[in-house]
C-alpha cells in the first residue's frame, strides 16, 4: 500500500524492520528537507526506537542527543568488519562516496539506512562539505550528485520522507515470501570452507585467491577454516590485512569455532588448548620478522601493494588471498587482473574461488542493488573481439553528459585497468570542472578512455612560493609536485593537462589505441594553448615504456613508495609549447644530475629492469674522459679494484647509449645492484646475483670488457 497522508509512527519503522528481516532485505530511507528539520525528525524517531547495533555518521552532538555511537564519515574504516541494524547518515556533514558504500555494507538483513539530505532537486548545486577536501567546492554544479538524485528518484524501493512537510512518506510494498530468510552458510561458503581446509593441509605452493562482493561470508569462512586447521594439527596460522579492523569478522568466527578448545585470547592472537596459534600481524611486521607458519591468510588483499603480496606469496608454503570485488575500495577486479600476472608467473598452480551468493541478506536485496547502481560498482567494460584499429574512432567525450550505458562501460574500463579506482574517482571525474576526456569507440562500444584534468596557470608570485615550499595548493597534483620538488615555479605557472587515468579494454591492448588517445589529447591541448601534457603513476617498466612510446619523458621519481601500489611515483611529461618544451628539458637535466646521488639512498630496491629503463631515458652527460676510459680498461683487465673503480663505473653508466646497452646484458641486474644501487656483496650473494665478492667482481669485469669491445663508443 502507499500512504502519504500522515507521518508514520515509530511502530511502523519497527514493524518494517521485522518484515524486512523475514525476507532478507534492507532499505534506504531518504529524509529530505532542511538541515534542522531532517535532524529534528530523525531525533524524534530514534527516541522511541530500538537503537541497539546502531550508528550515527555525522556530528558527535547529534549522535549523543539520542545515545548513538558516532563516527565521522572519513573514519569509516574503523567500522568495517562490524554489523549494524540501523544507520543514520547525515548528508549535511558530507557524503564521501567510498565511506557511504562501505558503511552501507555493514547493515544486516532488516537494516534501515536513514540518509538526511537536502531535497533531491537541489543536489546538482548543493555544496557538499566533503567537496572542500577534494577541491570540488569551486565547481558551479555537480553532475555526480545530480546523477545520484536521478537514480534515487527512479528507485521505488526507497522510502522518501519529506521532513519539511510533516514527514510525509511513501510506504513500500514488500514482496510476499512464504519462507523466512535466515542468515546462514550458503552452499558456496561451505564449499569454500572445504577448499580452505584442504588447502591448509595439502601440498605447498598451491595458493588460493578468493573473490567476493561484500556480505558473501569470505572472512567468516576464513576464520572458521583457520580454527579447524588449528584443531586438525596446524601449529601456526598467520593472518594479515591492511588493518586489524579488517579481520574482526575472521577472528570472531574463529573464536566461535574453537569453542571450549580456546585457551587464550587477545586482540591479535588466539591460542588453543594444544598451544596452536592463530595470529594477526601487520604486513610490514610480517615481512620483517618472517615468522614460521604453515598457513598465511591475507584478507582484503586488494588494499595491499602488489610487491607485498608477491613477498607474502613467495615467503610461506601455503597462502590464501581474499578480497572484495565490488566493494567500497573499487579495486577488486583491477587487483585480480594485475595479481593474476604474478600468480601465473610464480605459482602457476594457483586456484581462484569466486563467491556470488550473499550470506547476510537475500540475493535480491534492494539496498545492495541501489548502492551498486549509485556508484557503478558492477560497471564492466565492453566485451568485443579485437578491433580493427583503422575502424576505431577517437572522440572528445564528456562523461557527465553520457548515457548510463556509456558511463558504465567507460568506468568499468578504469576499474579493470587500474589498481585502485573507487567511487570517489567517479565523483571526481564527473564533477571536476577542469576535466577533459576522450574515448575510443569501436562499433558503438567504448573500448578505450582517457581522463585528464587541466592544472597549473598559477599566478607567478604564488607559483614562486609553491616552488620554495612555502605554500601548498589543493589539487594541481602534477604541477605542484614538479614545482615544489623540482624547484621550478614555471611548473605551476604553465598550464598542463595531467592524464589521471587511461584504459583500454583487455582484448584491444597493444594495438596502439592508447597512443591514439594520448595523441588526440595532446593535439587538443596544443589547440587550447596548453603548454604540456603529463602524468604521474606508480612506476613499473611496462607503463614507463608505454609513456615513452607516447613521446613522454621522465622528469621526476618520487622518494617514497606509494601506499596503494608499493611503487615509486614516476612523473613524465611532453612539452607542447616552447615554454613547455623548455620546462621539460630543465626538469630532465636536473633529474639526471640528482640521479646517481639519490639512487643508493632512496631507490636501492627499485627493480633493475625499471632502473635500466629510467636510466636510459635520462639525458646523457658529457661522457667519460680519457682518465675514465683508462680506468675502465684497467678494471676490465683486473688491474684496478672494484671499490676504487666505482665512481668511474657510475660515470660510464651515464654515458650516451651505455645504459640502454647494459639493459640487454644478462649480468645487468648485478651491475645495477652493485654499481648503481650500492648493494653490499653479502646482499648480492643473498639475492643470488653472485656467489661472493670474487665471483661478482669477475663478472663485472667481464661485462666491462664486453662494453669496451661491443658497446657504444665511449
Amino acid at each position: 500500500m502507499t500512504d502519504t497522508s500522515r507521518e508514520h509512527p515509530t511502530a511502523d519503522w519497527q514493524s518494517l524492520q521485522a518484515r524486512l528481516r523475514t525476507i532478507g532485505h534492507r532499505r534506504l530511507i531518504l529524509v529530505e528537507g532542511s538541515q534542522e528539520n531532517t535532524c529534528t525528525w530523525m531525533h524524534r524517531q530514534l527516541s522511541r526506537m530500538n537503537t541497539s547495533h546502531s550508528l550515527w555518521v555525522g556530528r558527535a552532538e547529534h549522535a549523543e542527543a539520542v545515545g548513538l555511537p558516532h563516527l565521522q564519515a572519513n573514519h569509516y574504516q574503523q567500522w568495517l568488519g562490524r554489523e549494524t541494524s540501523l544507520l543514520v547518515w547525515d548528508g549535511w556533514q558530507g557524503n564521501p562516496p567510498d565511506a557511504f558504500a562501505a558503511l552501507a555494507g555493514t547493515l544486516q538483513a532488516g537494516g534501515l539506512l536513514f540518509w538526511l539530505v537536502p531535497p533531491l532537486d537541489r543536489w546538482r548545486h548543493y555544496g557538499d562539505p566533503d567537496y572542500v577536501r577534494t577541491g570540488l567546492d569551486q565547481a558551479e554544479e555537480h553532475p555526480f550528485a545530480a546523477r545520484l538524485a536521478m537514480v534515487i528518484g527512479g528507485d521505488a524501493s526507497i522510502v522518501r520522507v519529506q521532513a519539511d512537510d510533516s514527514g510525509l512518506a511513501n510506504w513500500p510494498e514488500l514482496p510476499a515470501h512464504t519462507a523466512g530468510f535466515t542468515p546462514q552458510t550458503t552452499d558456496e561458503q561451505q564449499q569454500l570452507l572445504q577448499h580452505l581446509v584442504r588447502f591448509g593441509q595439502g601440498r605447498r605452493r598451491r595458493p588460493l585467491v578468493i573473490t567476493a562482493d561484500r556480505g558473501r561470508g569470505k572472512s567468516a569462512a576464513m576464520g572458521i577454516a583457520a580454527a579447524r586447521l588449528l584443531l586438525a594439527g596446524r601449529e601456526q596460522v598467520l593472518v594479515t590485512a591492511p588493518s586489524r579492523d579488517n579481520v574482526d569478522t575472521l577472528f570472531r568466527h574463529a573464536v566461535l569455532e574453537l569453542g571450549e578448545e580456546l585457551a587464550e585470547q587477545s586482540e591479535s592472537e588466539l591460542v588453543s588448548r594444544t598451544g596452536h596459534r592463530l595470529s594477526y600481524m601487520p604486513v610490514p611486521e610480517l615481512l620483517a620478522a618472517r615468522p614460521a607458519a604453515e598457513v598465511v591468510l591475507v584478507d582484503e588483499a586488494a588494499g595491499l601493494p602488489a610487491h607485498w603480496l608477491r613477498d607474502i606469496l613467495l615467503g610461506w608454503p601455503r597462502v590464501a588471498f581474499a578480497t572484495t570485488v565490488h566493494g567500497y575500495e573499487g579495486t577488486g577486479r583491477g587487483f585480480a587482473i594485475r595479481f593474476r600476472e604474478i600468480l601465473d608467473r610464480e605459482t602457476p598452480h594457483w586456484r581462484g574461488i569466486p563467491l556470488h551468493q550473499p550470506v547476510r541478506w537475500a540475493g535480491d536485496d534492494p539496498l545492495e542493488q541501489l548502492v551498486f547502481r549509485l556508484f557503478l560498482l558492477a560497471a564492466e567494460g565492453a566485451v568485443e573481439p579485437v578491433p580493427e584499429v583503422a575502424d576505431v574512432d577517437i572522440q572528445p567525450w564528456v562523461p557527465a553528459d553520457a548515457s548510463e550505458q556509456e558511463l558504465s562501460q567507460a568506468f568499468g574500463l578504469l576499474v579493470d585497468a587500474h589498481y585502485r579506482t573507487t567511487p570517489a574517482d567517479l565523483r571526481q571525474w564527473l564533477d571536476d570542472p577542469g576535466a577533459q576526456s576522450w574515448r575510443a569507440v569501436y562499433r558503438g562500444q567504448t573500448v578505450g578512455v582517457l581522463w585528464g584534468t587541466v592544472e597549473g596557470g598559477i599566478e607567478a608570485g604564488l607559483a614562486e612560493q609553491v616552488a620554495q615550499g612555502r605554500r601548498r595548493l589543493r589539487g594541481h597534483l602534477l604541477a605542484q609536485s614538479l614545482a615544489s620538488h623540482g624547484g621550478f615555479p614555471e611548473a605551476a605557472s604553465l598550464k598542463t593537462l595531467r592524464v589521471v587515468r587511461i584504459a583500454v579494454v583487455e582484448q584491444a591492448r597493444h594495438l596502439g589505441i592508447g597512443r591514439q588517445l594520448v595523441d588526440a589529447a595532446a593535439a587538443a591541448c596544443r589547440g587550447q594553448g596548453l603548454d604540456a601534457i603529463g602524468t604521474s603513476f606508480g612506476g613499473n617498466d611496462p607503463l614507463v615504456r608505454f609513456w615513452q612510446a607516447c613521446d613522454f619523458r621522465v622528469v621526476r621519481l618520487g622518494l617514497r613508495q606509494e601506499a596503494s601500489t608499493g611503487e615509486f611515483p614516476v612523473q613524465m611529461m611532453r612539452g607542447l609549447s616552447d615554454a613547455g618544451a623548455s620546462l621539460e628539458t630543465q626538469l630532465r637535466t636536473r633529474f639526471a644530475r640528482h640521479w646517481q646521488v639519490l639512487v643508493p639512498r632512496h631507490w636501492s630496491q627499485l627493480e633493475p629492469v625499471l632502473m635500466g629503463t629510467l636510466g636510459a631515458d635520462l639525458p646523457p652527460d658529457t661522457g667519460p674522459d680519457n682518465n675514465d676510459r683508462r680506468d675502465l680498461n684497467s678494471f676490465a683487465h683486473g688491474y684496478r679494484g672494484f671499490e676504487l673503480s666505482l665512481p668511474m663505473l657510475q660515470a660510464v653508466s651515464a654515458a650516451p647509449g651505455v645504459m640502454a646497452w647494459l639493459c640487454q646484458q644478462p649480468d645487468f641486474p648485478l651491475w645495477c645492484r652493485a654499481v648503481l644501487q650500492g648493494w653490499s656483496w653479502a646482499a648480492l650473494q643473498a639475492a643470488l646475483l653472485c656467489s661472493g665478492q670474487r665471483d661478482g667482481e669477475q663478472r663485472l669485469r667481464g661485462l666491462a670488457c664486453q662494453l669496451l669491445q661491443n658497446g657504444p663508443e665511449l
